[in-house]
């Protein structure tokens, strides 16, 4: 009897020990978030050790799982949703049913993911967007694109050029009754990443005469130049983004030579030619104190062999918009930046921010302290809703 219950409270304390996550203690609902992390960190784990056994890749396996929970496009009483295409892309459209007397606003949202997963179709997408654009009357474009590991850099920022400058032709807003003058693009963490660099790109192309009023950055992935960031530091272990899971998604963006991942963890995928770009994403000086506060600066650590000989795209502005130079960012749309406190993404957004505003672009800065990566998507949970209210009341303003 006495050897039972010593085995029922080892394995009792070791599930504790696995399922209990220490986090800040200004998070809300500490033990809801604590039971979503074991469940998610148990599931991985899984996947990993299938990934290892040779059966599937990680992103395929997860790939298959996030099917499992997207949503057929389904109209309600206040949004008709419907899928179609952009130039070959997949997107799905949300239209206000209530009649508007004027054309409505256009918002382009663009899903994260790492570049390797996620779909308009998920449910939380779903409400995020149905939600939107009951909001704001708005008609909402969420695309899609091409994934990691079948599909790398530069065929996500390509699909999603695709699906906005299609969208941004004048017979397809006249057919959705958009008002040419205000639309916004906007995304999510990797999301986040293409909207930046699609903005970029379209400030600058001659062909696309109708432009954007807004763009939107969800805790956005935005640099892997240097990997040592403040936030890095701070957040290295946070589960729901840890640096080697940042590390891993920046990789399978390029490749799935997994010894890109390895040099990115140490920051050692850059040769000293490329020590030009580091002014671009020196936290020393772009970072207000209160993000620098008990860390320093250490210089640039550059690898034997430039991997960015191997994978251009590393340095690509399109795949890294913190890299573009200052004349590129100037004819910037107004911003809206938001940033979490316990993400290592954290001070990528910062950055931008601050370059944004020297070079003369209007930018909202909404951080928030007790925020983590992906708490907008995580419906359950009160933070959620505070995070969308944020976002959608500043396009409400400002679109």
């Amino acid at each position: 009897m006495g050897k039972k219950i010593i085995l029922l409270l080892t394995v009792g304390v070791l599930a504790a020990y696995y399922v209990y996550t220490p986090l800040p203690d200004n998070i809300e609902e500490p033990w809801k978030l604590t039971w979503m992390i074991a469940v998610s960190k148990s599931i991985t784990n899984l996947f990993m050790f299938a990934e290892f056994l040779g059966i599937s890749h990680l992103m395929n396996t997860v790939m298959f799982f996030i099917a499992l929970i997207e949503v057929p496009p389904t109209s309600d009483e206040n949004v008709t949703v419907t899928d179609t295409t952009f130039n070959n892309i997949p997107v799905r459209v949300y239209v206000p049913k209530r009649q508007s007397e004027s054309l409505r606003r256009g918002l382009f949202f663009i899903h994260g993911g790492g570049w390797c997963l996620g779909s308009a179709a998920m449910s939380s997408y779903d409400f995020l967007s149905r939600h939107t654009a009951n909001r704001l009357d708005a008609v909402v474009i969420s695309t899609n694109y091409r994934l990691a590991p079948k599909h790398h850099f530069p065929t996500q920022f390509e699909d999603v050029y695709a699906a906005l400058s299609s969208f941004l032709s004048s017979d397809v807003l006249e057919q959705y009754g958009v008002d040419p003058t205000r639309i916004g693009v906007a995304g999510d963490s990797a999301g986040g990443n293409l909207a930046a660099a699609v903005a970029q790109q379209l400030s600058e192309d001659p062909k696309i005469k109708i432009k954007l009023k807004t763009q939107s950055l969800i805790y956005p992935a935005l640099q892997n130049l240097d990997m040592d960031l403040p936030s890095y530091r701070e957040n290295s272990h946070f589960p729901i983004l840890p640096k080697s899971l940042a590390a891993r998604y920046w990789s399978e963006y390029f490749t799935t030579d997994r010894s890109l991942e390895k040099a990115l963890l140490l920051n050692q995928h850059v040769t000293a030619e490329s020590s030009h770009l580091f002014k671009f994403v020196n936290w020393s000086s772009l970072l207000p104190e209160k993000f620098k506060r008990g860390h320093v600066y250490n210089a640039p650590s550059y690898g034997s062999s430039d991997l960015t000989q191997k994978y251009p795209g590393l340095l690509d502005v399109r795949a890294a918009p913190l890299l573009a130079d200052d004349a590129r960012l100037r004819g910037l749309p107004r911003t809206y930046v938001m940033t979490c406190q316990y993400d290592v993404l954290r001070d990528d957004g910062i950055m931008y921010v601050t370059r944004l505003r020297d070079a003369g672009v209007e930018v909202t800065h909404t951080h928030v302290e007790d925020g983590y990566h992906r708490a907008i998507l995580f419906l359950d949970l009160k933070i959620s809703y505070r995070m969308i209210n944020h976002y959608v009341d500043w396009l409400m303003v400002t679109l």
